[in-house]
């Protein structure tokens, strides 16, 4: 019984280490997969101030002038001012409230 017991153990901390092991090496292949070690990369975004105090953007080397940020946030409000989906939930919730409300008032007229 001893016997098998020291083996067993002996067995679980060599599977143990190995798993850390491959856990290292895996770790490592991801890293170097992403290119994470290679310093010739920019970062994606890069947000700079210049002299003058502005702030200057640019995404995957496009600068980003403050004139298309503009017409995006114009885009954007526009689109947010039809959902489709938000009208019908709100509809529903107001229908649900005002429904509610009358069923409250009725049972209440019966008590």
């Amino acid at each position: 019984m001893k016997l098998f017991m020291l083996k067993s153990l002996t067995l679980v901390s060599i599977l143990f280490i190995g798993v850390l092991l491959g856990m290292q090496y895996a770790s490592n292949g991801i890293l170097e997969m992403k290119g994470l070690k290679e310093s010739s990369f920019q970062t994606p975004v890069q947000i700079q101030q210049n002299e003058s105090g502005n702030i200057e953007a640019s995404i995957l080397g496009n600068e980003i002038k403050k004139e298309t940020i503009a017409e995006k946030k114009e885009k954007l409000e526009e689109m947010k001012a039809f959902n489709f989906f938000s009208s019908i939930g709100k509809n529903l919730a107001n229908f649900v409230s005002t429904s509610t409300k009358s069923l409250v008032e009725w049972i209440s007229t019966l008590i």
